[in-house]
């Protein structure tokens, strides 16, 4: 694991101005000058404003297209089918869909395909389906854009469909009646990182805009879910993506949604008015309840859930989806296990981790993928294998765009897309042992000459005076924190560990009390989670440098800093 300095080379500011108003820590200071934020542009990074950074939705150049073919299916009363996706992000998308069509006077119908049966994205049976039940008009979230086929189906039967999406645009682009997607090459929507929730937003946006401006107040009520889904799907946290999450943190505090209320209760997640979540809270503690739901069964409980409006009900479908993601978690850390199994039989030499067995269940393997690619740091393909045709997910590691290796592999597969670090397959099993050959010839090919080091990123190297109440409040500031702005990591040099516990279900967490080697009195906390297999031979006394982010820990109306431990290193003199 390397250590790299983001602001290797930065001059350092000594002189601290914060008994000044608006005046910020000389050490945020470098960390947004390190994460590229010049001078010009903290105001705004700090301090985002809806009215000012939500960009307009009809920038989009499909957008007046969208809200006249919506406009047309309420004055003509025809039914509207939207088709959802089953993560949290494509849940979320079907609901904001969902409820702006509603509340503009539009009964409208969902479907979320099965995550095992179906896969993701349209198929022709289903939009068959929608032709006999006289839909005729399809509106995608979070899917679409690789629905060629399938689109090109609904057209011969006379039915529109409106594709949102935020995935990667396809050589070969559906021939859909419009297509809101901020990756198209024609888009002129000066953001390309939004999440499906995001796009399904734009559109509510441009649809309160034209059709309801008398309620245009009410599409801000969404921004609890376009939070979710935003942070939930991994999505880059700067720009707009920023500005609709720390806002939708916040109407999520006060979310009038009882299934969300009552998943808090029963999930004992601390969000209500008088607690504002963060990101991690979202990353951590929401979205894996909503995803536990198309993981263990089908996602139509986690949209359930959300829309409910009787709060017994409400309370029952949160009891339920409680019970799934105990059971994800214990399924993941099983198939996790029984990977590194086969992994440790295999040709270590090899660039891909590829594993297929008819006992992965669909519904984890996305999850598992990641836990094996960030350990063993290399592109990691997961297969659950069915009778004739297997489906995939896959997660890549930083060097490696994971689409562009299934583009050259595309004669091996059925079905593929997704985003660069993360997607999705369906391959027949006769071609399985053919596309494993092939990716590991492609991706070595990629990588060749790149360094494939696992990196840690650090923010500055600071001393044990420079941890204060007074940074960590400043810290706050760059809230909130995800892909694109990380939580700033800090090293400091010469820790002495003073006391040393093994704490928690296991003890596999690691709590040490730490001084400076320079006898100054400071002694601080620090907290390192399920890291009893990396430092199980540290000791009392021991010398160490380490790599960490730094909180306040309340407890009783007590306040004391904690460090939370990224890594570490044992010095040996």
């Amino acid at each position: 694991m390397k250590w790299k300095l983001r602001n290797e080379g930065l001059e350092k500011k000594v002189d601290s101005k914060m008994d000044q108003p608006f005046s910020l820590h000389p050490i945020v200071e470098r960390i947004l000058s390190s994460r590229g934020i010049d001078e010009g542009e903290i105001e705004n990074f700090l301090n985002p404003d809806y009215e000012r950074d939500v960009l307009d939705p009809f920038l989009f150049p499909d957008m007046e297209s969208v809200v006249k073919r919506i406009k047309r299916a309420k004055d003509d009363s025809e039914k509207i089918l939207i088709f959802g996706d089953y993560d949290a992000d494509g849940v979320t998308s079907t609901v904001v869909m969902k409820e702006m069509l509603t509340d503009f006077g539009i009964e409208t119908s969902i479907y979320i395909p099965d995550k095992g049966k179906e896969g993701y994205g349209m198929s022709k049976e289903v939009v068959k389906k929608t032709g006999e039940h006289g839909f005729s008009l399809i509106i995608t979230v979070d899917c679409g854009i690789s629905n060629f086929d399938e689109i090109e189906y609904a057209n011969e039967l006379g039915i529109d469909v409106i594709v949102t999406d935020h995935h990667c645009v396809p050589e070969k682009i559906p021939n859909a009646f419009a297509i809101v997607n901020p990756k198209m090459k024609n888009s002129n929507y000066p953001y390309d990182n939004l999440a499906g929730v995001g796009v399904a937003f734009k559109v509510a946006q441009a649809v309160y805009e034209k059709l309801m401006p008398e309620k245009k107040e009410q599409v801000k009520w969404l921004l609890d879910l376009v939070a979710i889904g935003t942070v939930a799907d991994c999505v880059s946290l700067v720009g707009e993506n920023r500005t609709l999450v720390k806002y939708g943190l916040i109407v999520l505090s006060k979310t009038k949604r009882i299934g969300l209320q009552e998943l808090f209760r029963i999930g004992r997640i601390r969000i209500d008015e008088s607690n504002v979540p963060d990101a991690q809270m979202i990353s951590f503690q929401v979205a894996p309840r909503i995803n536990a739901a198309s993981r263990m069964s089908h996602a139509k409980l986690a949209y359930k859930l959300i829309s409910e409006k009787d709060r017994a009900q409400a309370r029952l479908d949160a009891l339920e989806i409680e019970e799934q993601n105990k059971s994800r978690q214990k399924a993941t850390e099983y198939v996790v296990r029984e990977i590194k199994k086969m992994i440790d039989a295999e040709d270590e030499q090899k660039k891909v981790v590829f594993v297929a067995d008819e006992n992965f269940p669909v519904g984890i393997i996305g999850l598992v993928a990641g836990r094996i690619a960030s350990q063993y740091n290399k592109p990691t393909v997961v297969i659950n294998k069915d009778e004739k045709e297997s489906k995939g997910s896959l997660r890549s590691i930083p060097q490696l765009d994971i689409v562009s290796v299934l583009e050259e592999c595309s004669e091996f597969l059925e079905k593929f897309g997704g985003h660069a670090q993360a997607a999705g397959i369906s391959v027949k099993n006769e071609n399985l042992d053919k596309l494993k050959d092939k990716m590991n010839e492609v991706v070595e090919k990629k990588l060749d000459g790149k360094d494939l080091t696992s990196v840690i990123w650090i923010d500055d190297e600071v001393s044990v005076n420079d941890l204060s109440f007074g940074l960590v409040d400043n810290l706050n500031k760059l809230r909130p924190f995800g892909i694109g702005n990380p939580e700033p990591a800090f090293l400091i040099k010469r820790l002495i560990i003073q006391e040393l516990k093994w704490v928690g279900n296991g003890e596999k967490h690691l709590k040490l009390f730490l001084r400076s080697s320079d006898n100054s009195p400071k002694i601080f906390e620090a907290i390192g989670f399920s890291m009893n297999d990396k430092f199980g031979n540290l000791k009392e006394g021991d010398l160490i440098d380490m790599v960490f982010g730094i909180q306040k820990d309340e407890w009783n109306g007590n306040q004391k800093l904690q460090l939370r431990i990224v890594d570490l290193k044992k010095r040996e003199e």
